[in-house]
């Protein structure tokens, strides 16, 4: 094995456990992916094949990784513990910007997937358009269109809006809903 990938490969352990957390959103199973890329890589790499770009390379082989697993859970269904089905009361901080940062991994979550992808690779971890388009498999147009309607989608799921008492709120999903029927309707009539 090339003892300079295996001496870089501790810098790209943080990186890849942030996006596998931001898709996750589970430690365990962001901890769980992070590992078994790293076991896959390690051995791809010990077989002598030559890697051009390792960073993309590492977030490919997560990503596949994270593929496999939603493929897996579809098949054999999620399993959700007890503690989450209760419903969790909080009370919302007055503080606007304190609030806006709390919504953005609930905005991120409510994206589609290939969208949320994009953002984040793009976005949090800095790739480049055609780095991303390799990770995900896709033509580099396909990351530029994804990465533009995740874009608008979270503008418009982070805009305050002035509720009954004046003060400015976040969209929540059910206001989401609400603005997507609408515009339906008005499209329609």
């Amino acid at each position: 094995m090339d003892a300079s990938i295996a001496d870089a490969l501790p810098t790209y352990i943080k990186s890849l456990r942030r996006y596998a957390m931001a898709l996750t959103r589970d430690p365990m199973e962001a901890d769980d992916l992070v590992q078994e890329c790293l076991k896959r890589a390690l051995t791809y790499i010990k077989k002598n094949h030559e890697i051009r770009d390792f960073r993309a390379y590492l977030f490919t082989i997560l990503h596949n990784v994270h593929m496999d697993e939603l493929a897996r859970n579809q098949r054999s269904g999620i399993h959700v513990p007890i503690e989450e089905d209760s419903i969790m009361l909080y009370y919302p901080a007055p503080q606007n910007t304190y609030m806006a940062c709390r919504e953005i991994p609930r905005a991120l979550s409510r994206l589609p997937q290939e969208q949320r992808q994009v953002i984040l690779l793009v976005g949090l971890e800095g790739l480049s358009y055609r780095a991303a388009a390799e990770v995900l498999g896709i033509p580099i147009g396909t990351v530029m269109s994804r990465l533009s309607r995740g874009r608008e989608a979270l503008r418009s799921m982070m805009a305050p809006h002035p509720d009954e008492s004046g003060d400015h709120q976040f969209a929540t999903v059910d206001d989401d809903a609400h603005m997507h029927s609408q515009r339906r309707v008005a499209s329609v009539g």
